[in-house]
């Protein structure tokens, strides 16, 4: 079966993503958006019964060490190698202008 996305629901779509399409890129992108959907289609269509599911294809286990307590650094510690400092805090440049935030 051939799944159609109309032209409308592509508008839809970008509205909700807050994307500004032109009338070509709505028809390339619901050309696209169908051939995704035909594709999950042919993969519903295939049997899984028996198999299990899955969320990576190798058995992966987590390889972080374990969250243990510790001793944490103090504030002079901390600040020793910052480029610069104002005890006890980090001195980082400006990121956000007045006017913007």
């Amino acid at each position: 079966m051939t799944l159609r996305i109309s032209e409308s629901q592509v508008s839809h779509i970008s509205h909700l993503a807050r994307l500004k399409l032109t009338a070509e890129e709505i028809a390339l992108f619901g050309a696209q958006l169908a051939d995704i959907l035909n594709y999950m289609d042919q993969l519903n269509a295939v049997n899984t019964d028996g198999i299990e599911p899955t969320a990576h294809a190798l058995p992966l286990k987590n390889v972080f060490r374990d969250d243990v307590p510790a001793q944490s650094f103090n504030a002079s510690e901390a600040l020793a190698n910052a480029p610069e400092a104002v005890p006890p805090y980090f001195k980082v440049p400006k990121v956000l202008d007045q006017d913007s935030a």
